[in-house]
């Protein structure tokens, strides 16, 4: 009989510091329950697997603020972190749905027949007044919309990369959307 005791995942987390393989047993231990977790919540498989990496980075830069609940577990933890994820991926599922339809965008892929290829050709040949109408987005609003809408970056991401609050990277993105479907609905 062996006196082997595994480590609690406190344990693991207090020693992930000094040695990565204990935040890699970490890891091993709970990613693919999260995974199941995320997949029976509705999320697709790929967007399941961002989220178990995206958690387990969190997890990592966040792991000295983990509090011991006093049975040494940290699924807790590990599941709160996901299902802010997941809210926060719905969020941005929903903000962006909002801004497709502002714009006059189609909300999913429908095969391409008939109208549905007669508005996708007329999408591309108004491509040039889009550029247009970006280019022509004062250079805050402007670069606020390409890194939300394009790059799709999170807007604290956004924010950082903006040097300002995350409140006034929203607004800009908002101002700019707006002023650019107000182009757009001109120069129909």
């Amino acid at each position: 009989m062996s006196d082997y005791t595994p480590l609690t995942d406190a344990e693991l987390l207090a020693a992930s510091g000094r040695d990565a393989q204990a935040f890699g047993e970490l890891y091993d231990r709970h990613a693919s329950g999260v995974y199941r977790w995320a997949r029976r919540t509705g999320l697709e498989e790929a967007d399941a697997v961002d989220l178990v990496a995206e958690l387990f980075a969190r997890a990592w830069i966040s792991r000295k603020r983990f509090r011991d609940p006093g049975d040494g577990s940290a699924a807790a933890w590990l599941y709160g972190i996901a299902r802010n994820l997941t809210a926060a991926h719905r969020r941005r599922g929903h903000i962006e749905s909002k801004a497709r339809r502002r714009l006059g965008m189609p909300l999913q892929a429908e095969p391409e027949t008939g109208p549905v290829l007669a508005e996708r050709l007329d999408a591309e040949a108004r491509r040039s007044e889009l550029a247009t109408a970006m280019a022509s987005l004062p250079e805050r609003y402007r670069r606020a919309v390409q890194m939300r809408v394009v790059e799709e970056l999170a807007y604290p991401e956004l924010a950082a990369r903006l040097h300002c609050t995350e409140t006034t990277a929203r607004k800009r993105v908002s101002l700019g959307l707006r002023l650019l479907r107000e182009r757009l609905t001109d120069t129909r």
